[in-house]
């Protein structure tokens, strides 16, 4: 069971509930895939509403890994997700809104 307090969010991936969460590890990776150079890039760069398909394997791959999932990003692009495109999108902004909060 997720755990919001620690930023956690669980989701419907490949037919199984995953845990996933935005540890600093995970962010650090993420700023390191993106090239955004810190975590403000990171969010300036989420907070344009622009995302790519890239975006959202990097971002779901990260918050797989942050929950203790051992998968890689080609694995994760493999795997079905459900509500397909727009599920994975929401699931991408649900860790996101997790880990930095709900803009007012």
């Amino acid at each position: 069971m997720a755990n919001a307090l620690r930023g956690e969010i669980e989701a419907m991936i490949d037919g199984e509930k995953h845990t996933l969460c935005l540890t600093l590890g995970a962010l650090a990776e993420l700023e390191t895939r993106l090239q955004t150079g810190d975590l403000m890039g990171l969010s300036e760069r989420f907070a344009e509403g622009r995302i790519s398909a890239r975006d959202l394997v990097a971002i779901l791959g990260a918050g797989l890994r942050g929950g203790g999932h051992d998968v890689t990003d080609d694995d994760l692009a493999r795997m079905s997700v459900e509500g397909g495109l727009a599920g994975a999108a929401q699931i991408a902004l649900n860790l996101l809104q997790a880990t930095f909060g709900t803009p007012a």
